[in-house]
């Protein structure tokens, strides 16, 4: 945001959020699909065909996407939806897209090159027009088209179970390294819930912690500009080496469960629930899962992760992007159906556990629970132009995996003496190899 005192009221909170523009209301109220080039300006009783929606929710294909499809049919009569969830839907989508059987909507995977998106999505419009009517557009842009749209924008920080800190005498928020520290030794010493679990055994729940880079550097700036053009990204200082130093800090003190190596995720969202944690490095999209598993629903809270920066900003990001496959034959149906599941269902904001990225949409609680606050919520600053894509680049052949949890499990097993190096060890490694990869992508 571009306030010190944000979320005082709706239009301050739409301003911050770069949400001001032309509401989506026209395109909903006529059905008309007419923002891309896949649109139609046939109303919704025109429009016909089955089609295939692909999607990772295992856990609520079978009811909460029925329930969608059910209301969706009340608008749109002649079309069917028929959905397939994917266990593996990175490993699995994959596969499947070296054919041309991939389903009509289905979320854009990440493992996709962003050059190569036009060759299996169909364009679904140009990026100055769809950007009045839907955030986060960036990240599937191509040339000025646009080819998913964020089925969600999460914010980043942790979640706490706010009885479990005040039970140990903490009365406020933790906002610097050093208070946060203090606040789980607290929780430790009253020695009735794990003070920060990092569900070390699951592995993918440690690549959490690397959302929260731009809320260390406190610049929006850091993550795809000053990270791109820099060989000193984790040296001491950086905000890399900062961030990483408080997981270190942490399990070095004994502040995680007591054997990292037979965590559970299922379990530890029920016992962040029930107060037998105290927090998770974790996306919004974890808060409404955690307090689904809670008699108190309402101790379940979000807080920014510590910083010592300036400015105290909880990034904002694109979850899963959705498109339709190029290979579609009912592209006009899909984009309707993209369209409601967007704009009329609930899934940005409770399954999909952030806030609408259509712009002009009602703020989530969560976030309005810091009106008159100084936290900010922005969106990262795009690469320059040139440079799009280059921190994977860089991070791919380095191979030291900004996005995996190789080196973070390193770091907890070198703080609780399983390793014998240093933290300072293990940064000198990264940023060895981060510099000698920059020189090298830089020279092709």
């Amino acid at each position: 945001m571009k306030r010190r005192k944000m979320l005082l009221g709706l239009m301050s909170a739409l301003l911050v959020f770069a949400m001001v523009g032309c509401s989506s209301s026209k395109s909903e109220d006529t059905g008309s699909t007419n923002t891309g080039t896949t649109g139609t300006a046939a109303t919704g009783k025109d429009l016909k065909g089955d089609i295939t929606v692909i999607t990772q929710k295992t856990d609520i294909v079978d009811t909460v996407f029925k329930d969608y499809a059910q209301k969706f049919k009340q608008e749109y009569p002649n079309i069917n939806v028929k959905f397939q969830a994917l266990s593996d839907y990175e490993g699995q989508i994959k596969v499947r897209m070296n054919s041309s059987d991939y389903g009509d909507v289905l979320l854009l995977p990440t493992s996709i090159p962003l050059a190569d998106t036009p060759q299996f999505f169909e364009p679904l419009g140009n990026y100055d027009d769809m950007k009045k009517q839907y955030n986060g557009l960036e990240e599937r842009t191509v040339d000025g088209k646009v080819y998913g749209i964020p089925t969600t924008i999460n914010f980043n920080g942790l979640v706490y179970n706010k009885k479990v800190f005040a039970d140990a005498g903490v009365t406020e928020v933790p906002k610097t390294p050093d208070q946060f520290l203090a606040a789980l030794q607290k929780i430790k010493d009253k020695g009735a819930a794990v003070p920060l679990y990092t569900n070390y055994a699951a592995g993918w729940p440690l690549t959490q912690w690397e959302a929260d880079l731009t809320t260390v550097a406190g610049n929006v700036d850091y993550v795809n500009i000053t990270q791109a053009n820099t060989d000193d990204n984790f040296v001491k200082g950086s905000p890399h080496y900062e961030l990483y130093k408080l997981m270190y800090d942490v399990a070095q003190k004994g502040l995680i469960e007591k054997d990292p190596t037979t965590t559970d995720w299922e379990t530890s969202k029920a016992d962040l629930a029930n107060g037998k944690i105290g927090t998770m490095v974790l996306g919004s999209w974890a808060i409404g899962q955690i307090q689904g598993l809670s008699k108190t629903p309402e101790d379940i809270g979000f807080m920014p992760f510590p910083t010592n920066a300036e400015k105290v900003i909880m990034p904002l990001a694109d979850d899963y992007t959705i498109g339709i496959s190029s290979k579609s034959s009912n592209k006009e149906a899909a984009r309707a159906w993209i369209d409601w599941f967007i704009n009329k269902s609930t899934y940005p904001t409770t399954e999909g556990g952030g806030m609408s990225p259509a712009v002009g949409a009602e703020l989530p609680a969560t976030l309005k629970q810091f009106e008159g606050t100084d936290v900010e919520f922005k969106f990262q600053t795009p690469a320059k132009a040139g440079q799009e894509g280059l921190v994977d680049k860089i991070d791919k052949d380095s191979e030291i995996g900004l996005w995996q949890p190789d080196f973070k499990k390193r770091i907890i097993e070198a703080a609780i003496g399983n390793k014998k190096e240093s933290y300072d060890d293990i940064m000198k490694d990264l940023n060895d190899k981060w510099k000698a990869s920059r020189a090298s992508v830089a020279s092709e």
